[in-house]
């Protein structure tokens, strides 16, 4: 069974109604990112910070999976599939996908602020006050800017195996998720699905300039059909 990698990034979740990570001004929903997604804006203004992720929480809790999500977990059955994803959402995990790794943690799980281990499931708004069993404040599950990527090392193993990479949703500019591609073997066809591809075609780079709903379809056909 072949072993099929997909990178997913913003995209894939924006037609399920997540906004993107930053607008073209640089805001997050009006903030400063370096207000709401670093250690020194949680330690300045920890309120604020929770509040926005709260909001996050609650928006996630009504949107569903789009079709892409879907289509990702309908090719279990014929091949072995690993989401790596940038996104903090559940959105593949709804779809019905298994094998997910989340690079920037998880919007609905929370953590220590003692001990970044202490990670649990959270579905509801985290308050100041709310403390781990040690009686520590929590926060947010989320990889904050400055902040090291626990599972970048898992991810690039799993490049290291991949038969075919799926990239998707993504503009390649945040490292180190971005040096992922560069670790599949040589010659490993790669699928790059993205309005704005930061991407040229090539003899193994097959680029749909597309939203995910479109391209990811489009992108399924073409390796199946090579591969038949």
């Amino acid at each position: 069974m072949k072993h099929l990698v997909v990178l997913t990034g913003a995209g894939m979740s924006a037609e399920s109604g997540i906004k993107t990570f930053r607008d073209a001004n640089g805001l997050w929903e009006g903030h400063d990112v370096m207000e709401v997604a670093t250690p020194q804006g949680f330690a300045k203004n920890p309120a604020l910070v929770l509040d926005f992720y709260n909001q996050r929480r609650r928006q996630l809790l009504e949107v569903q999976p789009n079709s892409a999500h879907l289509a990702l977990a309908q090719l279990e059955t014929d091949f072995k599939v690993t989401i790596i994803t940038q996104n903090v959402d559940d959105l593949h995990e709804r779809a019905g996908s298994n094998t997910i790794i989340h690079l920037h943690g998880e919007l609905l799980k929370a953590r220590s602020t003692y001990n970044d281990q202490d990670i649990f499931d959270w579905r509801k708004d985290i308050q100041i006050g709310d403390v781990c069993g040690k009686g520590y404040q929590i926060r947010p599950h989320i990889v904050w800017f400055g902040e090291a990527v626990p599972l970048i090392e898992k991810a690039m193993e799993v490049c290291e195996t991949a038969d075919i990479l799926m990239i998707i949703g993504t503009s390649m500019q945040v490292y180190p998720a971005a040096s992922l591609m560069h670790y599949v073997k040589q010659n490993t066809p790669i699928y790059y699905v993205d309005p704005k591809p930061a991407l040229a075609q090539s003899d193994n780079v097959h680029v749909f300039s597309e939203n995910a709903s479109t391209g990811v379809l489009k992108a399924i056909q073409h390796f199946l059909e090579r591969l038949t």
